[in-house]
């Protein structure tokens, strides 16, 4: 069991039921004698609040527990500042689909209470790093824990590339793009895009194309541990984006390449006692209930 002594607090800025549930968090935190860590970003919605404030990155290097409050998004900003750290988060969902920010509002001393008390479940989840090289020189790095993305930007027109998997050639493929997404991410823009659901547990990786210009382009799931490159074709007219999360972009040009890898550091992602995964897909995907319900 951790002993979780300084809680930090990280949060999306921008409606009056996020302040709400911060205020309310912050109360009962407080109240069972923990040392509270608010976000930089937070302080001004919390006028007087008369607590230690930091940003996400060091966060990590200081608390023992990190909350987040918001949805899906505000725990992909975190787990990219936190993961090096190794610092444990939950999430509290203030957002809509909440695949991994699964406490609710309305029952957050009962499972944060739970939480502080030992009584919970940890996992770990992998997080992605890619790497844009132009003639052999880096020129953007960002790391993902959903999904590293090749699309057009904002000229709607195919692209071409070649994607290599541990140094062996693979395909060329003319289309809208390739997700690469993590187990954690198969419930995002993968599954937006025909890809397979993977239970966070795998340790694989699926390649997704998007809207190929061929019938026979399917996902593909790897191992987790393969390097992925993809050399962006030197004839084509416009200049694509790699994105992670959906959040962090770097512009990329015709001769490219990116190199896409597992990160050593991975995510601790805790979960109240209760949770279930596959009642998660169930109530978030809309599967169906027991036939006798």
């Amino acid at each position: 069991m951790e002993q979780f002594r300084n809680v930090g607090v990280i949060g999306r800025l921008g409606t009056a039921k996020i302040v709400d549930t911060l205020k309310q968090l912050k109360r009962f935190l407080l109240s069972r004698g923990c040392h509270v860590i608010l976000e930089q970003e937070l302080s001004d919605v919390l006028p007087g609040h008369r607590l230690q404030t930091c940003s996400p990155k060091m966060m990590g290097e200081i608390c023992d527990l990190v909350i987040v409050i918001g949805g899906d998004g505000s725990l992909l900003g975190a787990a990219r500042a936190l993961a090096k750290s190794q610092v444990p988060v939950l999430g509290v969902n203030r957002g809509r689909l909440g695949f991994l920010t699964d406490i609710s509002p309305d029952e957050i001393e009962e499972r944060v209470g739970e939480v502080l008390d030992g009584k919970y479940i940890i996992e770990s989840r992998f997080l992605l790093e890619a790497i844009v090289k132009r003639d052999g020189v880096p020129v953007g790095q960002a790391d993902a824990l959903n999904d590293v993305v090749l699309h057009p930007g904002k000229a709607t027109r195919m692209i071409e590339f070649e994607v290599y998997i541990e140094g062996q050639f693979v395909y060329s493929q003319r289309s809208d793009g390739l997700i690469i997404a993590t187990p954690t991410g198969s419930t995002a823009y993968s599954l937006s895009g025909g890809g397979p659901i993977m239970h966070p547990k795998l340790d694989a990786i699926v390649l997704v194309p998007m809207f190929p210009h061929t019938l026979s382009s399917r996902p593909l799931v790897i191992d987790g541990n393969s390097e992925i490159k993809i050399t962006i074709s030197s004839q084509i007219g416009t200049y694509p984006q790699v994105s992670c999360d959906g959040q962090v972009n770097i512009p990329a040009a015709p001769g490219d390449t990116v190199t896409i890898y597992k990160k050593p550091q991975k995510l601790k992602l805790i979960h109240p006692l209760n949770h279930n995964y596959y009642e998660v897909c169930r109530n978030k995907l809309g599967w169906g209930n027991r036939l006798d319900q």
